[in-house]
């Protein structure tokens, strides 16, 4: 589908910017992008998006950042051999706190990562299609649409009670 024309219907309500994405995935359109003043479950739920998968990131970086630090604290004590008493060189339960560290610190780097590759960031463009008013106290879902159904979709926002802007 070419999509040439960008189509943004506002509504005041969460509860009926939900039920108009609902309604959209009877027709051809493409929902673009939804803007909303907070984060908002019903309308995630309405776009029935999948769970993101940066949470696999951030396991793979615990998983890994525990083994790097066991190791390192593994090696700095064999490298470099502090000798108390008769304790061993090598001591399993203080090599647990730096694996619990370096947990933590590549979760979080891992996790960073994660929301920089899937989020494809930076995004030079910015945003092109959007309306100030969605940053205070409206909801907005950006359409794309062939230049022959403009006028479809622009009905349609405007019978569902929405305000419309249209992108060339």
């Amino acid at each position: 589908m070419a999509t040439d024309i960008s189509v943004i219907g506002l509504f005041l309500d969460e509860q009926k910017t939900a039920a108009v994405i609902e309604d959209i995935s009877g027709y051809p359109w493409q929902i673009d992008r939804v803007h909303s003043p907070f984060p908002s479950h019903k309308i995630f739920d309405a776009l029935k998006l999948k769970k993101s998968p940066v949470g696999w990131f951030t396991l793979v970086g615990g998983i890994l950042g525990f083994f790097i630090g066991f190791g390192l604290a593994i090696y700095t004590a064999l490298e470099w051999k502090l000798i108390v008493w008769g304790k061993p060189i090598v001591a399993w339960i203080p090599f647990v706190i730096v694996g619990f560290e370096c947990t933590i610190l590549f979760s979080v780097f891992a996790n960073v990562l994660g929301l920089i590759v899937l989020g494809n960031l930076p995004d030079y463009k910015g945003l092109e299609k959007y309306d100030s008013r969605c940053s205070a106290d409206h909801f907005g879902i950006v359409v794309s649409c062939e230049q022959e159904d403009r006028e479809k979709v622009v009905d349609f926002f405007k019978n569902q009670g929405g305000e419309v802007t249209i992108f060339d």
